[in-house]
């Protein structure tokens, strides 16, 4: 069963396909879009020992003149030098105004990938192919792409559209169990900020850690309702100029407290399940929703193996100055999304430390 949503912009709309099989199409459907013959697919090594030959033979069929340039895995690797590296074999290999990038990865090699197509030769063509939970339903949609500084998450970088998204369920069967309960950060995300439905169809689920055990219905209804959740934030607001910024719903303190563990014992999707549960304690604080909202928030969190807890070892005054650095920063003031009940957030620049600094404070336990 395939399906199709379209990503609506003013310029540079773009569809997204989701269909079992897909990866062994997207030759045959990259060449509808009238690309230029080269293509560089960009991915890691553990990724393209998976699919890469697949992936390969597809483009090679289609007709285009393949290469390929692997990424060590991780967020450590997510910087410049990397992107140094891509343009390095861009340049050995010829690429052209008319060539593609592909990013066959999750959301670290989309994210590289797409920043490297937005700066080489001021602008190629970049093609998306998610390999995981988390890719799929958020990272690769959308067309934010960067890298990471020493002092913060995703600080470099620039909103630049793919031509197509191509998401292929069956990959999510070599995917570990921790990065698919990462990715289900960002599903509950969806539930709490735009669709109160999938909320509750993940709260009426038996199990939400681990693939093996994930119902199919249930993954193909999460993949259209979030890839459309994100399709319609993005639609309306591109470049975050206001309703978009809804979509970091979690991500502000979960981006310090991934910078602050090195990127390494605390991955994405983690830091965002702890970076909710404190949302919601500061909703609970301000009066704007319920125990009874942040107790089920929570409780979802940790069905789907999640921590909730901030780690021993990250110290809460290093978040506070981590916090400064965010993007989100106006004025000097953090503005946090902040729910207000299931399937709403707003945002708010009122959260002073007198707020903050207890919810931290009482969250800074040891990671399980």
């Amino acid at each position: 069963m395939s399906s199709t949503i379209r990503v609506a912009l003013p310029d540079n709309s773009y569809d997204l396909t989701i269909a079992p099989g897909l990866l062994d199409r997207i030759g045959a459907e990259m060449s509808q879009l009238k690309l230029g013959k080269k293509v560089l697919l960009v991915s890691n090594p553990a990724i393209f020992k998976l699919y890469g030959d697949r992936a390969l033979k597809s483009l090679k069929e289609a007709g285009f003149d393949t290469s390929y340039h692997l990424i060590p895995p991780g967020e450590r690797y997510k910087t410049l030098n990397s992107i140094q590296k891509v343009y390095d074999t861009a340049i050995e290999k010829r690429l052209e105004r008319s060539s593609t990038l592909v990013a066959l990865g999750g959301g670290v090699i989309g994210d590289m990938t797409g920043f490297a197509a937005a700066t080489w030769l001021r602008g190629i063509n970049f093609v998306q192919v998610p390999t995981s939970l988390l890719a799929m339903v958020d990272a690769s949609i959308g067309g934010k792409t960067g890298v990471n500084h020493p002092q913060g998450k995703n600080l470099i970088g620039a909103f630049y559209q793919p031509k197509w998204v191509a998401i292929d369920p069956n990959v999510l069967e070599t995917l570990p169990s921790r990065e698919f309960r990462a990715g289900m950060a960002e599903v509950i995300k969806y539930g709490v900020i735009w669709d109160v439905e999938l909320f509750e169809k993940l709260e009426a689920a038996k199990h939400l850690d681990r693939f093996r055990t994930f119902d199919p219905e249930l993954l193909n209804f999460i993949l259209l309702r979030s890839c459309q959740a994100k399709a319609d934030v993005v639609g309306k607001d591109e470049k975050e100029a206001g309703l978009r910024a809804i979509l970091n719903y979690g991500h502000t303190i979960g981006h310090a407290i991934e910078s602050l563990t090195g990127y390494r014992s605390i991955n994405h999707g983690e830091a965002v399940g702890i970076g909710m549960v404190a949302a919601g304690e500061i909703a609970l604080a301000l009066e704007i929703w319920t125990e009874t909202e942040a107790q089920r928030q929570q409780e979802l969190i940790i069905k789907a193996g999640l921590p909730v807890k901030i780690p021993a070892n990250v110290e809460v005054s290093s978040i506070l100055t981590a916090l400064e650095l965010d993007k989100k920063v106006k004025g000097g003031r953090v503005r946090f999304i902040l729910p207000t009940r299931l399937g709403e957030v707003t945002m708010s620049d009122r959260v002073s430390p007198e707020i903050l600094l207890p919810i931290l404070q009482h969250s800074n336990n040891a990671f399980s």
